[in-house]
């Protein structure tokens, strides 16, 4: 398939706000944008970087009415050798499993990653410089067929949206507090869990509002069945510090499998720091805390990089960690893959690819 190139003229380009801490997350878009199509029976075809601009989608577009919507999210880096992407290939490898169990249409995924290649070419000046500012890649997926009726959709748009940003969380690399969620679930054995679908985000929202209105910045939800066991983060994967062994929920299909998350797992082990993926019960959290053996907490993703956590909330106690300052690991693991994506460490596990074409 060929790939259609219709840049807008210079001079209605906009630019980067020059005061680049006021950049925000996700508020601010490039003035191009990725875009292709499937029709069943026809394949993709219209794939094209064009001007940034709204969609037409029919009242009656599937994805509208029975949710089949997938999304990633990746970060481009400026490094002093040129834009630096981290592990792209993997975001594209989890937006094809959504795909799947969402029973959306395949699709090329090295197609789609040059293409971004080629955007983020045209697009390079919107790539912020400051330390802690990068460019937010926003892969999207949906079905666009016009009917009422539970089934798939026979029609698809997959676009490519950018966004120079700062820090995820306002107060940038800082302990956040976290509220356990023991009455709302996230995801349940057999459901969605795994897969980065629209769905699984919409239903998080009501309970997060909840705890935000209490002081805290997120939920840590617990498993669907029993409530009892540690599972992930609105935004991110969870990870505890118990005496010195660094503990992460396993993937049996109700979390996210975080490409940040793998990151932090083959580090720890190159370090040989021990590393378990295991059901981690709420209840042992808070034992080894009361016996002073939770020496730590944090968070991986991309929108953050790593959240260190200061603070658990759970059935109406707060439970401070760590003294409410970042831990020795945490700030380890953020400063190295922050390091590896800067292009300021040796990147010794083949993460880095250049992001433009030139």
């Amino acid at each position: 398939m060929e790939l259609k190139i219709n840049t807008i003229p210079e001079n209605e380009r906009r630019k980067l706000p020059e005061d680049e801490s006021t950049l925000g997350f996700g508020k601010i878009f490039t003035d191009h944008m990725f875009i292709m199509y499937y029709d069943e029976g026809k394949g993709w075809y219209d794939a094209e970087i064009k001007k940034y601009e709204p969609l037409v989608l029919d009242p009656a577009a599937c994805v509208l009415h029975y949710g089949q919507a997938i999304f990633e999210g990746m970060k481009a880096y400026r490094t002093e050798d040129g834009i630096n992407l981290f592990r792209p290939e993997k975001n594209f490898e989890r937006l094809q499993m959504s795909a799947d169990r969402m029973v959306m249409a395949r699709f090329d995924p090295d197609f789609v990653l040059d293409a971004l290649k080629e955007l983020i070419t045209i697009e390079k000046h919107w790539v912020p410089h400051s330390e802690g500012t990068s460019l937010y890649i926003r892969p999207t997926y949906i079905a666009s067929e016009p009917f009422l009726g539970v089934h798939p959709s026979g029609q698809y748009i997959l676009y490519i949206i950018l966004s120079p940003v700062g820090a995820y969380y306002a107060t940038g690399f800082n302990p956040v507090k976290i509220k356990v969620e023991d009455k709302y679930i996230r995801a349940a054995d057999g459901g969605v869990g795994q897969a980065k679908t629209c769905g699984n985000y919409a239903a998080s929202l009501f309970a997060t509002k909840e705890a935000e209105k209490e002081g805290y910045a997120q939920v840590l939800w617990l498993d669907a069945q029993e409530r009892k066991y540690v599972e992930e983060v609105g935004t991110m994967n969870m990870f505890f510090v118990i005496d010195g062994v660094v503990i992460t929920s396993p993937l049996t299909g109700t979390i996210l499998p975080g490409i940040t998350r793998d990151s932090v797992i083959q580090l720890c082990k190159s370090e040989g720091i021990k590393v378990e993926e295991r059901n981690l019960a709420i209840d042992e959290v808070i034992n080894a805390f009361e016996n002073g053996k939770l020496d730590e907490a944090f968070g991986s993703g991309t929108a953050a990089v790593i959240t260190p956590v200061g603070l658990l909330g759970y059935k109406g106690k707060d439970y401070t960690i760590n003294d409410f300052k970042v831990g020795k690991l945490t700030q380890k693991l953020y400063d190295t893959i922050t390091g590896i994506q800067w292009g300021k460490i040796e990147d010794k596990f083949g993460w880095i690819q250049k992001a433009t074409k030139d």
